[in-house]
């Protein structure tokens, strides 16, 4: 009877076709160009700052929990690196990079694998030169090997899988940008919330005043000392202080629906504790630490948002390699050893016929129209615009941390200016009162005093609130937020 012998593949054909397989995998090149770091296209100081070295630490130096030593704080803090979504997406992003460079790397080693197949067909051609052979033919195999294994001479794979781990190293530095993003974003929005229940107070208390002062010039309108100007007047201001205490209760409330977003749960209790009241607000929060600038190419490996471009642009060097080993011949291996039967139990129990085969394949481009060529001018375009952003994120880091060294210059003035213009306001208003209640002044006098004096209060909490986001800013802008100690904490 005629045999026919289906066999699967094996990488473990005879010693001599391995070693030659071996052999030519270690001494596979390499064809990615020599990468070299691009200059920073940025001035070797930060403006205004003339970089003097300090004894205080860099700001990635400095944990969050350092940094933002409010308790209140650091909870929130904390609860937004345990449940915030885009940090979440963030973490599976680089399981997703590792795995796919798993893959990757994957093709550089031979698959092994096992199969059996079984035939019958009819008529058996042996019958032709046998009438005792049988009616049917039966066929059976079992294998053990590998197919088409491409022995990475050029280094093809190699370059591929370079690529594949520059990426999976710029998602993990992505990641780390994004929880320095989201550290300072709830930094700002608690912030943001203090001055809320400060600019609360203070529209409360302006109200309660107006109102008074509407009862007065009423009562004296009603017995003819005060016009009717007036008394529309303090009408105007405090149907005007009314719109305005409403107007911050919806703001109060949308920052705090902000806030929650990025916690990823609702804001706690806890957090919002000594933040109304007189000592509330602003006051209550506790100082932070004044951080260094230091020089700008410290942010060339402080900010994971800089390395996470230049990963990106070794990822397109990389492949530049792989484009150039398209152009050479590709070699590929499929070997198998096995065993055939007429009948299935002979696979097992050894009255079978044991086979082996090595099929050793060259492919050589000689006409591709262009296609390699094209691909290997789209992979150095591809490396050309991954130069630029990488200068682009260079540059754009830093303008954050030039505007962010500028608010500090000019931020502390500003807001010890706007709080003497609040107390001078202030201690206006209480003169225009008393003059107003002993018949010297006019109610416009006293009403334009409320007014002014309202401004300056609200300017002085939305500047001391822009210090301190300024202050948060700076911190990560020079990449603070991210320190090994914080790894763990922040990625579940």
């Amino acid at each position: 009877m005629a045999e026919s012998k289906t066999m699967m593949t094996l990488p473990f054909g005879p010693l001599a076709p391995l070693a030659l397989a071996a052999a030519l995998l270690m001494s596979g090149c390499s064809l990615i160009p020599t990468y070299e770091r691009p200059a920073a296209p940025v001035p070797t100081t930060f403006p205004g700052d003339p970089a003097q070295p300090g004894s205080a630490k860099a700001a990635v130096d400095v944990p969050w929990q350092a940094f933002f030593s409010d308790p209140r704080l650091a909870g929130l803090i904390q609860t937004a690196l345990d449940n915030n979504r885009d940090l979440r997406v963030a973490v599976l992003n680089i399981e997703q990079a590792r795995a796919q460079f798993d893959v990757q790397r994957a093709a550089l080693f031979p698959t092994v694998g096992l199969s059996t197949t079984g035939s019958r067909s009819e008529p058996n051609s042996a019958r032709a030169y046998s009438s005792s052979a049988p009616k049917v033919s039966s066929s059976y195999s079992a294998g053990l090997g590998v197919t088409a294994w491409e022995i990475d001479f050029f280094g093809r794979i190699q370059s591929l899988s370079a690529a594949a781990q520059a990426r999976a190293l710029a998602t993990e530095e992505s990641r780390r940008a994004t929880q320095i993003s989201l550290v300072a974003q709830v930094a700002n929005g608690w912030l943001t919330l203090a001055a809320d229940e400060e600019l609360l107070a203070i529209t409360r208390q302006t109200l309660a005043t107006r109102e008074e002062t509407l009862k007065l010039t009423k009562l004296r309108f009603d017995n003819g000392v005060a016009s009717e100007l007036d008394y529309q007047s303090a009408v105007s201001l405090a149907e005007n202080a009314r719109a305005t205490y409403a107007q911050q209760i919806r703001l109060r409330r949308q920052d705090e629906n902000a806030l929650a977003l990025l916690l990823g749960a609702p804001v706690p209790a806890s957090a919002l504790e000594g933040l109304a009241g007189d000592n509330g607000g602003l006051a209550s929060v506790r100082a932070m630490p004044d951080v260094p600038a230091g020089l700008p190419s410290d942010l060339l490996t402080e900010r994971p948002d800089i390395r996470s471009a230049e990963q990106q642009l070794i990822a397109a060097n990389a492949n530049i390699g792989a484009a150039r080993a398209a152009f050479f011949p590709r070699i590929a291996l499929t070997t198998s050893i096995g065993t055939v039967s007429s009948d299935f139990s002979g696979l097992w129990n050894g009255d079978g016929t044991r086979a082996w085969s090595f099929a050793p394949s060259l492919t050589l481009p000689i006409f591709t129209a262009g296609a390699n060529s094209a691909n290997l001018a789209s992979a150095r375009v591809s490396r050309d615009i991954a130069v630029a952003q990488y200068e682009k994120t260079i540059q754009t880091a830093f303008r954050e941390v030039a505007d962010a060294l500028a608010g500090r210059e000019t931020l502390g003035e500003q807001a010890r200016a706007a709080r003497a213009q609040a107390e001078a306001e202030g201690t206006r208003l209480r003169l225009s009162d008393l003059r107003y209640r002993n018949g010297v002044a006019s109610a416009l006098d006293l009403l334009d005093a409320q007014r002014s004096q309202f401004t300056a209060r609200q300017t002085a909490v939305q500047t001391q609130l822009a210090l301190l986001q300024n202050q948060v800013t700076l911190y990560k802008t020079l990449g603070g937020g991210w320190t090994s100690s914080t790894q763990q904490a922040g990625a579940q």
